[in-house]
């Protein structure tokens, strides 16, 4: 069985097909613009920080010492995808809690200074499990779901190989 991590738990809010995609590692067009401009913003960036920790099947961008719980950010290009990058880090969080360690997490946006802070909520937590079984089951399926034209699909790293 595929292990759920929080790239599949961004992009279920954002194509649930690409989910499929990537559970089988179907990777997307590297060269894609898009994707480049994120990787250039997560290097430029908060280089002050310690950065790109390996945690489990969990990778953080940047991790620092609060004074009684660690803070964890994840770095995004923009505030575009502002839902599925809360909820890649609240799933960051709850494996965290899981494993007895106490956190809280940020959204860093630094080309519009835009910090988002993310807490754990009962709310949240409950949302997460139910999106970690919907993930399951689309990781389980045959088959990627049919291709359904969203507003994300101009600028995807995945649109030549959905609509080719």
């Amino acid at each position: 069985m595929n292990v759920i991590t929080g790239i599949l738990i961004k992009y279920f809010y954002i194509c649930k097909r690409q989910v499929w995609f990537i559970s089988r590692e179907l990777n997307p067009d590297e060269d894609h613009p898009y994707l480049e401009i994120g990787r250039l913003v997560e290097e430029t960036f908060y280089k002050r920080e310690s950065k790109g920790f390996n945690v489990g099947n969990m990778k953080i961008d940047i991790v620092r010492k609060g004074s009684e719980s660690i803070l964890i950010g994840e770095v995004k290009k923009s505030s575009r995808y502002e839902k599925p990058a809360i909820m890649q880090l609240a799933f960051y969080l709850l494996k965290l809690k899981e494993s007895g360690i106490k956190s809280e997490g940020e959204i860093l946006i630094p080309k519009e200074r835009k910090r988002i802070k993310v807490i754990l909520t009962e709310e949240i937590e409950t949302e997460l499990k139910n999106t970690i079984r919907e993930i399951e089951k689309i990781i389980q399926q045959d088959k990627p779901l049919p291709k359904e034209r969203i507003k994300f699909c101009t600028n995807c790293a995945y649109r030549e190989f959905c609509w080719s």
